[in-house]
Parts: C-alpha cells; structure tokens; sequence
C-alpha cells in the first residue's frame, strides 16, 4: 500500500511510520505534518534517505494540499491531533479547528478521491473518567471531560458518520496512556527522566492517585497496522497495555529505576477535571486482530529511560523550546510544569 500518515513527525506517528517501513518492504508512506511544536523531523531521521519515504510540510486544513495527497494513496492513517490537556484548557480553539475541521477536511478528501480507506487513531479519554473498577470497551458511552477529549469525541463521531452516512471505509482505535522513545519531554515518563538528569524535581498533580492503563508505543503501532489491514470496516478497536498505575506508582517506579528517593516528588496542585482513572479493555483486538501486548510494562520503561539518556541532544532542544516559549507568554506554562492526562 501507499499510505498518507497525519501527524507522522509526532510520537506515535512517526513510531508508526518506522514499524511501517520496518515491516512492509514494498509499502510506501507519505508524512503530513504542520510541524507544531509535538511535530519533530528529527523523528523520522531514520527513514529520511528511504526511496519509499517522503515528507510534506502542511496542515490538514489545507483543502488543495489535502486533497492532492489523497488522490495518490490507498489507505490513510489519520494521527494528527492538537492533544495535550493542560494546553486545551489553556485555549481550546487550536484544538476545535485541528482535531474536527481537520478531520473533516481528510474525510471529504477521501470520499472525493474514490472512497479511500480511513483509520482514525482516537484516545480513551473520550469515554470520561471511571471509578475504582470497570474498564473502557468499544460499546462505552462517550463522555469527555476536557477540552481535548472533547474535540477527539468530536472527530471521531464525524468518522462514524462517514461510514454510516457515505459508507467510507473506516476503522477507528482508542488507546491507552502511550509511551515510548519520540515523547514529547512535557508528558508524564519522559519529563520525569528529563528532569531528574537535569537535577530537577519530579511534579505529581494532587494526591497522585490518578490511576492511567500504559501501553507502549511499539505495541499500539502494531495494533493500528493490523487494524488497517486486517479489521473490519466500521468497526471501532481498543488498545490497552493491561498495566494499570497510578501517578504516584509511576513517579516512584522511575525514581527507583534512575537511583532517585522519594525527596526528588514535588506534589503540586491538581488540574481542572482530572479523571481519576482509565482503563481499556483490549479483549476484542484480541480477538479480532489476533493482537497482544508484547513489551511488558517494567521492561517497556527501562527501554524508555534508557532512550532519554542517550538521547539527550534531542530532548533538550524542546526543553529549550518549551522554556522560551514560556518566557514569552504568561499563559504558557514553563515545561518542568506541564503534565499529561
């Protein structure tokens, strides 16, 4: 296949568009990206001198753009998402335009190029918050409680209504909690490591009980490629890592794998709406796709801090970024701050 990848410099994006390239010798992949600050070219230097490989710089808005690129490919893998809560509650207008408009913008492209097949790579924070037992599944009500899931409840309900509406040939997954190499260094695991090699301390929202289920990056790329290839048209999938932690369990784990006590936690105040706990069912893609959870979730955070330490060059580039950023706008808080869902 040739695939169009949105938001394919991101972190999971451009994770999936190495495993693509990885494991399909004669698939070929084009990258749409605006290049916002989540969107790093550095990411996708591994495949930069591929023949199969090449980059667009555009913003899925972009109506001609989008459209001449759809009229060249076989499937689209849709990534490209505005998707930190912090920023959304910030200002949610980016978010609106982004994750609907553009959204949109793919699928009229797609209906208009011959039907062309959609994957929409979705979140579990669409389903809103769950108390101490239960677990997210496809067949979950919607009930978004930022202004980021918000908008991904949004686009992905305009996905649906292509399928059900025009009969596009959709699928859609919801993931857990990604982590991984390529993170961005405001989310949870890779701010901690970055911070304590700089020598800061580690921020932990309220009591730190905030319960998240953690999926590697490697293993949710996987499930997305076998979602596209193998799943049934119109049909939603979930991926989860079966790992269920809370944020004080993380915090501590990380502390302890990189030779750090308790002293390094600076507790600060709790985020507006915090959901207090996700967690996915991923019996279905089980199932269906024949997927599993292959890197366990101990293991999959010793390659992730091992990643950040040898790879400093490019975190501390965004670091950087992030702090000049901050210095220019009061209402942009300093990255050692920021922390994700």
């Amino acid at each position: 296949m040739k695939i169009l990848v949105t938001g394919g410099a991101g972190f999971i994006g451009s994770n999936y568009v190495q495993y693509v390239l990885r494991t399909h010798p004669t698939d070929e992949v084009v990258v749409l990206d605006v290049l916002t600050y989540a969107g790093n070219r550095e990411n996708l230097r591994m495949v930069e001198q591929d023949p199969r490989f090449r980059f667009v710089r555009g913003d899925i808005c972009d109506e001609e753009l989008v459209n001449s690129l759809v009229a060249g490919v076989d499937a689209v893998v849709h990534f490209a998402a505005e998707s930190h809560v912090d920023r959304s509650i910030q200002s949610a207008r980016e978010f609106v335009r982004t994750n609907v408009l553009g959204t949109q913008t793919l699928l009229d492209a797609c209906r208009a190029h011959g039907n062309v097949r959609f994957h929409h790579v979705s979140t579990d924070e669409v389903y809103g918050s769950l108390g101490p037992s239960g677990m997210f599944s496809e067949t979950t009500a919607y009930d978004p409680r930022s202004p980021y899931s918000a908008s991904k409840a949004g686009s992905d309900m305009l996905v649906r209504a292509a399928y059900h509406t025009h009969g596009l040939p959709v699928t859609i997954s919801n993931c857990s909690n990604n982590y991984g190499p390529y993170q961005h260094p405001e989310k949870l695991i890779p701010l901690f490591v970055t911070n304590l090699i700089q020598g800061k301390k580690v921020p932990l929202y309220g009591d730190g009980m905030n319960v998240r289920d953690w999926l590697f990056v490697e293993d949710h790329c996987r499930g997305i490629d076998l979602a596209l290839r193998h799943g049934k048209i119109g049909e939603m999938y979930c991926f989860g890592g079966r790992a269920e932690r809370s944020n004080a369990e993380i915090t501590r784990l990380v502390l302890f794998e990189m030779g750090f006590g308790e002293e390094r936690i600076q507790f600060v105040a709790d985020r507006l709406g915090h959901d207090r706990r996700y967690a996915i069912d991923p019996s279905k893609a089980e199932k269906e796709l024949g997927w599993t959870i292959e890197t366990p979730f101990l293991h999959g955070l010793r390659k992730t801090i091992s990643w950040y330490r040898t790879n400093e060059s490019w975190w501390r580039k965004l670091v950087k970024q992030e702090e000049g950023r901050a210095s220019q706008s009061a209402t942009t808080s300093l990255s050692s701050t920021l922390i994700p869902s």
